[in-house]
């Protein structure tokens, strides 16, 4: 007999979703801070990209073993974990006093959020059955990630030049601290049935140092070059533990990650569209809050306000994707999503020195948005498609594994092209005003990102199919005897 759906499914989606929501929104808020806090705490303009990178360092890099966790453990146990450290850091990131104290903050929310993200997708899987109820609240939680992805301005703006730049990280503990009252009533316990309760140690820290060091050397790359000796031997670190990852996990009788679950196109084209969207997501907005800022002369809650078009358009674009992905396929949806978000990144490559909001800015949000939307809530479906109950923690730390990455690569590499052409640019023309240079590195910039997501939606293309046949592609459980 069919077992009977959880009663207070819905309710438990909330309180998911809420919580994926805070992590997103932590995750994008802080980019309207930047000049702020660059400005209280004496941040460097190549150190200023750490407040976005040390987050996505941790998260990255513990994602797998988070998803991992909750599988075995308990979701709602290790969820209830991931929501206390998560808090906890926020107030530490709010009491920061100097630049090493914020950077380290960040680090343990990172931490936090590792746990918490996976976990919670994890139980949403659990909690609702394979098919359109499935798909239906997929599409809510990849709609409200893109959302909180976009509404970080209008929030981040009033809350920066209001109360100070504290507060996007304060916004965080009351959310916190209901959630911990209602995670005991709303979610049940749960864990995988049919995976022993083996940790792989060898596997975790392995795939963790393989992350942290291709995070670390892409982040650090701008200031000693991309291919200075440090630099280069961090890659080649990275890629040795890589190797030895991959290895482990074919001889273990209990891997981090069965690597059958890369026999899945569609899994394999979800996370690799999911690393691209993410590089351009937050390359684009890391730049534009600087070029208005620093540029335009605009405050943080001018910006914010003024942007509203942009959380409007991509919540068109995450209601719409959320009725046709499963209508018309994974395809077509993400390569129109990331599309949008390429053309968006090319109208911005025309910004100006002496530029004004709806004569450089206004249209390249209003294309932009509806592309993240559309791109967000099919990357996320397409990860989980056909993916077995007792791996769903896996898969969903493999999908916020690549959206995270995207984040710190795409930040360091919009971060390096603006300033060695800020850099170039002045030196060739000495004639030339501060806003004009670092005008030429932010159209520069906005370039690179555009390419960016061109390349995803090629890829998307390429690799994705439709979510029929991803739900064939379900994975095998390995013999009892393996």
């Amino acid at each position: 007999m069919e077992a009977t759906p959880y009663a207070r499914r819905w309710w438990a989606l909330a309180l998911l979703c809420g919580a994926f929501f805070m992590v997103i929104l932590d995750a994008a808020i802080v980019t309207v801070a930047l000049p702020s806090i660059q400005t209280d705490l004496s941040f460097s303009t190549e150190g200023l990209q750490w407040v976005v990178s040390a987050y996505a360092l941790t998260f990255a890099g513990l994602l797998l073993l988070g998803g991992r966790a909750a599988d075995l453990l308990g979701r709602r146990r290790v969820f209830m974990v991931g929501v206390v450290l998560f808090t906890l850091a926020s107030l530490l990131c709010g009491l920061s006093w100097s630049e090493q104290a914020l950077i380290g903050a960040r680090s343990v929310q990172g931490v936090g959020a590792a746990i918490m993200t996976p976990t919670a997708l994890s139980i949403i899987t659990t909690l609702f059955r394979e098919g359109p109820e499935r798909n239906k609240a997929l599409g809510i939680w990849g709609a409200l990630g893109g959302f909180g992805a976009t509404t970080a301005w209008l929030i981040g703006g009033p809350l920066v030049d209001g109360l100070g730049w504290q507060w996007i990280f304060f916004l965080n503990i009351p959310f916190g601290l209901l959630a911990l009252v209602l995670i005991p009533v709303l979610l049940p316990e749960s864990r995988s049935t049919s995976t022993q309760r083996s940790y792989d140690p060898a596997g975790a820290v392995t795939i963790t140092g393989a992350l942290g060091l291709l995070v670390y050397a892409v982040v650090e790359a701008p200031n000693h070059g991309w291919g200075s000796a440090r630099t280069l031997l961090f890659f080649a670190g990275s890629a040795v533990l890589l190797a030895t990852f991959a290895l482990i996990e074919s001889r273990h009788s209990d891997p981090l990650v069965p690597l059958r679950i890369f026999r899945s196109r569609t899994v394999v084209g979800a996370n690799a569209v999911m690393l691209l969207f993410a590089t351009t997501a937050f390359g684009m907005p890391f730049i534009l809050t600087l070029y208005a800022q620093e540029v335009l002369g605009y405050s943080a809650v001018k910006f914010g306000l003024t942007s509203v078009v942009f959380p409007a358009m991509a919540a068109v674009g995450s209601i719409v994707g959320q009725s046709v992905v499963l209508r018309v396929g994974f395809r077509p949806v993400a390569a129109v999503g990331l599309s949008l978000m390429g053309a968006g990144c090319l109208l911005l490559t025309q910004v100006s020195p002496n530029g004004s909001y709806f004569g450089d800015i206004f249209f390249g949000l209003v294309v932009f948005g509806p592309g993240i939307g559309l791109a967000f809530v099919t990357a996320t479906v397409a990860a989980l498609a056909g993916v077995a109950d007792h791996e769903s923690g896996l898969a969903s730390g493999l999908s916020n594994t690549a959206f995270q990455m995207g984040a710190a690569i795409g930040t360091a590499i919009v971060a390096t092209v603006a300033v060695s052409r800020t850099h170039d640019y002045a030196a060739s023309h000495v004639e030339a005003g501060r806003f004009i240079a670092l005008t030429e590195g932010f159209q520069s910039a906005f370039l690179a990102t555009g390419i960016l997501a061109l390349a995803g939606a090629a890829l998307a293309l390429l690799l994705l199919g439709r979510p029929s046949r991803a739900a064939r592609e379900e994975f095998e459980p390995l013999p009892a005897a393996d």
